[in-house]
């Protein structure tokens, strides 16, 4: 039996692609310091013994007994409201967590793979965004510890792709949605579903004309798994190319859900992205892979999970600070 180490496992990503990898016959092995992840999403695992979960901080001295076939490094905060509160951290599961988990990799010659992000095309100036785009990135604002982290990661990976020959995977992940998301990690979509559930006004910046790229989590993991499959070691974007307004998403949510909340308008944060649209014709040439799911559908599943939530849960409210 394969083993995979995934970090970030008690996270939204991590825990669906846990799921995923032992469907597909793997042994898992679990890696998460809970400081943005919650065990609940990894409940339903607790009796397969093919899982293993070690409550760990991988930017320090990071390994696992036995062989390694595969690392997954998903471990970092990923919204927001979560890298503006712990900005150091985030570059550090960046700098450090991804030195020592390629490492690791070098050790047990496995095939290592990061979660990088859109993010590290900025602000851009090219839309859509494709690979060869290089970014517009603000290194010293607030969304900076995030993008550079990101940026600083996949430097790394190809470093140690080229000195020492480790086969490595590079996957740029746009927005994602889905169930397990936390409904107050300050994100667009959980944001505006636990205002709409609080029947309390949704928050839109500027004029909402900015744009947005939304993808279902099951579609996000079939894509990384194609990924992990191929062999190719360069940057691969994975997301929706389906391009909508802010302000034309909200009014989707509240037909979807029958909601009589008000749209409220708020001054534009420092660095919004104005656009994001991913260019994915190399993941349709490289993995024959695109969406499947429509946006209505995967909403209506993520609306379904926040609406079993507890009411002491509904009424944490986040404070968002980005689309």
């Amino acid at each position: 039996m394969k083993t995979v180490v995934i970090t970030g496992a008690a996270g939204f990503l991590g825990s669906h692609l846990a799921d995923r990898m032992l469907s597909e016959g793997y042994r898992v092995v679990g890696i998460d310091n809970l400081i943005t992840g919650d065990l609940k999403n990894l409940e339903h695992l607790k009796s397969d013994t093919r899982f293993e979960f070690l409550e760990h901080d991988v930017t320090t001295y990071t390994s696992v007994k036995g062989a390694v076939d595969c690392i997954l490094h998903f471990a970092s905060p990923a919204s927001p409201i979560d890298y503006l509160k712990i900005p150091i951290q985030t570059l550090k599961v960046g700098s450090l967590g991804t030195h020592n988990l390629l490492g690791m990799a070098k050790e047990k010659k496995a095939r290592f793979m990061i979660a990088s992000t859109s993010e590290v095309y900025g602000d851009p100036l090219e839309h859509p965004q494709s690979e060869t785009y290089n970014g517009n990135v603000n290194a010293i604002g607030p969304r900076g510890v995030y993008d550079e982290a990101k940026r600083f990661q996949e430097s790394m990976t190809m470093a140690y792709h080229r000195v020492h020959q480790l086969d490595t995977r590079i996957a740029r992940i746009f927005n994602t949605y889905g169930p397990r998301m936390r409904l107050n990690d300050g994100r667009v979509i959980p944001a505006f579903i636990g205002q709409i559930l609080r029947g309390e006004p949704l928050t839109v910046f500027g004029d909402g004309s900015q744009t947005r790229s939304f993808c279902f989590v099951d579609d996000l993991v079939e894509g990384i798994f194609r990924l992990l499959s191929a062999s190719y070691h360069l940057p691969v974007n994975l997301g929706n190319p389906h391009e909508t307004t802010i302000l034309e998403f909200a009014k989707e949510l509240l037909e979807l859900t029958e909601s009589k909340s008000e749209i409220q308008f708020e001054p534009l944060p420092v660095d919004d992205p104005l656009k994001r649209q991913p260019d994915i014709s190399l993941a349709q040439e490289l993995l024959g892979w695109k969406p499947e799911t429509a946006r209505r559908e995967g909403l209506a599943k993520t609306i379904a999970y926040f609406r079993q939530l507890s009411p002491e849960e509904l009424r944490h409210k986040e404070h968002r600070t980005f689309n």
